[in-house]
């Protein structure tokens, strides 16, 4: 394992984790909300990390990522956008595959709304969004996600902590055992409740620029995602030119996780 920080959009330090061969093709691991790079543990310890070059970061406001205290913060797309290029520049990854998770979805959109797919090879969205705020993004979040969004935003430990763990629960189809579960709580609770509450409420559309997306583009999702349900992924691939649609039977919002073996032989039948 390497880590470093680069610097970011607005000067903001993103913490960087990486796993594999430093001359190994890159793939840039980008979580999703109230998340940190943790979440790719399965990753990590697999067989991809023999013959890849894996890159994690955590977002800001998350895991060992820098927090900045104003709002404004989180809410301009090309922050987030700024944040990845960081990555991209500072670890030299050469022509990267990304791969976002759910939130991380819309920051890959972010980014390649702002800067193009000149400098990537591939994408990866795994029960992804690319849009907030608009009447699509509240169609495809699932209702027992959409009813924890008070929970989100409570100052009040004891409400926060029930919130972050049915969330922890929701993300899977299967229970979690103990030690799954108080790792994933732990980096869910570490997130302040204000950066959760400004993310969810950003406002950000970016069929237009998407639609001219030419690099090649696999879409997972879990058919049981009670979190983004799959319909967002029917919507992404009539939505990207050079998309390829994985829905995976009996999982959840976590297919890495949950199905972690057929992710990977995806994910390198992808990358191949």
């Amino acid at each position: 394992m390497r880590t470093r920080t680069v610097t970011g959009g607005g000067g903001v330090e993103i913490h960087v984790e990486e796993h594999g061969p430093a001359d190994a093709h890159p793939l840039l691991l980008i979580h999703g909300f109230s998340q940190s790079r943790l979440a790719w543990t399965p990753q990590f310890e697999s067989a991809l990390a023999d013959d890849y070059r894996l890159v994690a970061m955590d977002l800001r406001g998350h895991g060992a990522s820098e927090t900045p205290s104003e709002p404004d913060a989180y809410r301009d797309s090309t922050l987030w956008a700024d944040d990845v290029r960081a990555v991209i520049e500072g670890c030299n990854l050469d022509a990267p595959t990304l791969v976002g998770w759910s939130y991380g979805g819309l920051v890959v959109s972010d980014y390649l709304a702002t800067h193009g797919d000149g400098a990537v090879s591939g994408v990866v969205l795994v029960g992804a969004i690319t849009e907030k705020g608009t009447a699509d993004a509240d169609r495809f979040a699932g209702e027992q996600f959409v009813a924890l969004g008070p929970g989100f935003r409570s100052t009040d430990v004891e409400e926060s902590v029930d919130t972050l763990g049915q969330f922890v629960r929701l993300c899977v189809e299967e229970p979690l055992d103990d030690a799954d579960f108080y790792r994933a709580l732990g980096y869910n609770v570490a997130v302040p409740p204000f950066v959760r509450a400004v993310m969810q409420d950003r406002t950000v559309e970016h069929a237009a620029t998407l639609a001219d997306v030419e690099t090649p583009i696999l879409l997972v999702h879990g058919e049981d995602d009670p979190v983004v349900r799959s319909a967002a992924a029917a919507k992404h691939v009539d939505l990207f030119p050079n998309a390829e649609l994985k829905l995976y039977a009996d999982v959840g919002h976590t297919p890495f996780f949950e199905a972690p073996d057929r992710f990977e032989a995806d994910l390198r039948a992808f990358l191949d």
